[in-house]
């Protein structure tokens, strides 16, 4: 019965990393780095934010994130790389940018689109694909987001989030490949002190992480980003997640998208979010 279970364990990437890759942390706490952050030598602390925020595909000028002070919304979540990112003109998004908008009032979650799942569903992501050494690919992509975030003034101690789109996670050679791009992904942006969070749909991507915590795997994602549409936001009401899993305060629900909202007199696409999360430390 152990032995089979260990060959499914194989099958989906579940079992820990290679030896010179070893090591682990657990979800919902502050991952473990390789050298020293900072003088001190100790990571950042995290900085948490609970409340609204929204995200949209093109960073909104800062001129229209003024306005939108007047909505509802206290954070905001700005794609800033990844080579599957869908608006990859973002005229707005600088240096300037975050600063500006940190004075403002606004927090920042920062999206990273990278390679997809070998089994994603949608068709305009099949283009960008995992290949065929997904530890090594999301080793080389996670230290992409990183230096780019870095440029962008978000500094360590900071949540990257990995954007996965839905896929077949059920299928195992899939499943495999894709939590071994993922969890290099993690283990890249945690060793350069950054917080490594995961985006996905709730019935697959997330469903898969937390299939995977449940089995004790090893460089699982720090926050978790879930996506359920159509149902009353909350963060501690998602049925694939367990009570103390990622917790306290490492959870965004983003509960309705593709929707029109007006504020300060600007209107924009946006997708709705309710959080109690690490946000971007900008200096």
């Amino acid at each position: 019965m152990i032995v089979g279970f260990g060959f499914v364990l194989l099958l989906l990437g579940l079992t820990a990393a290679p030896p010179a890759q070893a090591g682990s942390w657990s979800p919902g706490a502050a991952a473990p780095v390789d050298s020293p952050v900072g003088e001190s030598g100790a990571r950042p602390k995290a900085v948490t934010f609970k409340g609204r925020a929204f995200d949209t595909c093109r960073a909104p000028s800062a001129d229209t994130m003024r306005r939108w002070r007047a909505s509802p919304y206290r954070a905001v979540g700005v794609y800033f790389g990844g080579r599957g990112r869908a608006c990859r003109s973002q005229p707005h998004l600088s240096h300037r940018w975050m600063r500006t908008v940190r004075d403002q009032g606004w927090r920042v979650l920062p999206l990273y689109v990278g390679s997809q799942s070998t089994c994603v569903f949608a068709r305009h992501k099949k283009n960008v694909r995992i290949g065929r050494h997904p530890w090594k690919q999301g080793t080389t992509e996670g230290r992409d987001a990183v230096k780019r975030a870095s440029a962008l003034g978000m500094g360590a101690g900071s949540p990257l989030f990995l954007d996965m789109e839905a896929y077949a996670y059920r299928n195992k050679k899939c499943a495999r490949s894709t939590l071994l791009f993922v969890r290099g992904w993690n283990r890249e942006v945690s060793r350069r002190g950054y917080l490594p969070g995961f985006y996905s749909s709730a019935a697959s991507g997330v469903a898969h992480m937390e299939r995977s915590r449940r089995a004790g795997v090893r460089d699982l994602p720090s926050v978790v980003w879930f996506a359920r549409w159509g149902v009353k936001n909350g963060l501690h009401r998602e049925p694939v997640l367990r009570k103390g899993a990622w917790t306290p305060a490492r959870r965004i629900h983003q509960y309705a998208g593709n929707v029109r909202e007006r504020h300060g007199g600007r209107t924009l696409l946006i997708d709705r979010n309710l959080m109690h999360a690490p946000v971007a430390r900008i200096g």
